[in-house]
């Protein structure tokens, strides 16, 4: 069956019930809701996992909030990240839970010169996009020399250049045991164990205490098979790699794997099947035939592929930027919460450096809005306050009919903000959608109305034509 969303009731009957505050919410009612909504940790309740009375509730409260798909936390000294941990098959079920993390290979053929350019790109990788930094989270270490002592060296050169966790990728068990020795600290993930090394690949993961991807290409029955085999042994923490085959016949295929792995684990509570899986878009370089432009090219649309379909983990080879910017920009939208519209803080913007004759406008807080609004203010040269409404991150032409654009909220940020002792003039331009406002807001904040363009691009030829002196005046006197 489908997951089903649990009732924040059946949540609080198992918590505390004495509202200590210690999980930082007000009450366990509050701190029950955000648990149901995935907004906060069990083990934030810290009574739960001290005190021996509340010992089954929280056994039972663990099993009940985990996910269909395991999560798997890997860490370096500076930084954890996650994957899997997710509930649903489709984002509007309830939403994406951790998006998955980009890793970018090096291999122990290279010279160190080579090592540090790659290293130095996932980690320097940043684009700001609507407010967010979007970047690059690991680095996976090939063993190509197949050889433990040289693989060993690689694996200390890497974690001592580098802040991102590690993926350790061979099948020689020796090579990974040298590998695993050189990382005193940290919680890497091992790649792979297959049909033919999974009992030695089983033992370094369980003397380390370290998660296992199973590796198995184009055969789920081997697949799920070994992850049946190492559970009943003792490993507990397993990813999923059905193999990445690129081109238009292979893709298909290895879509149609990942999508009946998600399938089985979410609809069917097919336990085997609920592991992270991991993408290996990097296999562009070797299926693909042409130049490298050619291999990055099917490399980035592997991935893109794999982000929306279910991918927990892809592993990359491209140092090009065009080949990550389109992906970690596609992987924030699907992974953004839809209950959730993506926001910025409502308040007072300042742009450039305006005066007390500066216009001031308004807009919503969606952060799309914001990005472009803001951006197209700048682009015009205008010099302005711009005063960002709390229309709880809905676009202004949603926010008109739907009540989150409301005037008497567009009074309270007017005095809240301030603006009122920055300017001498008291006139608001409001955007074009809002214009059937105008009147509404005249009355609830007693400043003069200018409806605005009703597409922001146009506001550099609005302000031209009527922020004059004139103008100002008359709607002074008026």
């Amino acid at each position: 069956m489908p997951w089903k969303a649990v009732s924040p009731i059946d949540i609080y009957k198992l918590l505390p019930k004495t509202n200590c505050k210690k999980c930082g919410e007000e009450n366990c009612m509050a701190f029950a809701v955000k648990l149901v909504n995935m907004e906060t940790r069990l083990e934030l309740c810290t009574p739960l996992l001290e005190e021996p009375k509340y010992r089954k509730n929280y056994e039972k409260l663990k099993e009940i909030l985990t996910p269909p798909v395991r999560e798997i936390e890997l860490r370096s000294d500076k930084k954890v990240v996650k994957i899997g941990g997710e509930y649903v098959l489709h984002r509007h079920e309830l939403t994406y839970i951790n998006p998955p993390p980009i890793a970018i290979d090096v291999d122990d053929t290279m010279s160190k010169d080579e090592l540090i350019k790659r290293i130095n790109f996932a980690e320097n990788f940043k684009y700001t996009y609507i407010g967010r930094e979007l970047t690059l989270d690991l680095i996976a270490v090939r063993s190509v020399s197949n050889d433990p002592e040289t693989f060993k060296k690689t694996v200390n050169f890497v974690a001592t250049n580098t802040s991102l966790p590690l993926i350790l990728c061979t099948l020689n068990p020796k090579v990974m045991e040298a590998g695993v020795s050189a990382l005193p600290n940290g919680k890497p993930l091992l790649y792979a164990a297959t049909r033919d090394n999974w009992s030695e690949m089983a033992d370094i993961a369980l003397k380390h205490k370290l998660p296992l991807a199973i590796f198995s290409p184009n055969d789920l029955d081997t697949l799920v098979s070994l992850a049946k085999t190492l559970l009943n042994i003792g490993v507990s923490e397993i990813a999923l790699d059905p193999g990445t085959f690129v081109g238009f016949k292979g893709l298909r295929s290895t879509i149609d794997a990942f999508t009946m792995l998600r399938w089985k684990a979410c609809n069917d509570d097919y336990q085997l099947a609920g592991y992270p899986l991991i993408g290996t878009p990097i296999t562009a370089w070797k299926m693909v035939d042409g130049d490298a432009q050619t291999k990055a090219w099917w490399e980035m649309i592997t991935a893109s592929m794999l982000i929306l379909r279910y991918a927990d983990l892809l592993i990359m080879h491209s140092l090009e930027g065009w080949v990550y910017l389109p992906l970690v920009m596609l992987r924030f939208n699907i992974y953004t919460d839809p209950r959730k519209p993506v926001a910025v803080d409502p308040g007072l913007r300042i742009i450039g450096n305006p005066n007390e004759m500066s216009p001031v406008m308004l807009t919503g807080n969606f952060a799309l809005t914001y990005y472009i609004v803001s951006g197209d203010i700048e682009a015009g040269k205008i010099d302005c306050y711009l005063l960002l409404a709390d229309t709880e991150g809905i676009a202004v032409e949603c926010a008109v009919p739907g009540r989150k654009l409301l005037p008497d909220n567009i009074a309270e940020i007017i005095k809240s903000s301030g603006v009122e002792k920055m300017v001498k003039h008291r006139i608001l331009i409001i955007p074009g959608k809002a214009a059937r406002l105008a009147g509404d807001i005249e009355d609830a904040t007693g400043w003069r109305v200018l409806v605005g363009p009703l597409d922001s691009k146009d506001i550099s030829k609005f302000i031209e034509e009527k922020w004059k002196p004139e103008t100002i005046k008359q709607l002074m006197e008026s």
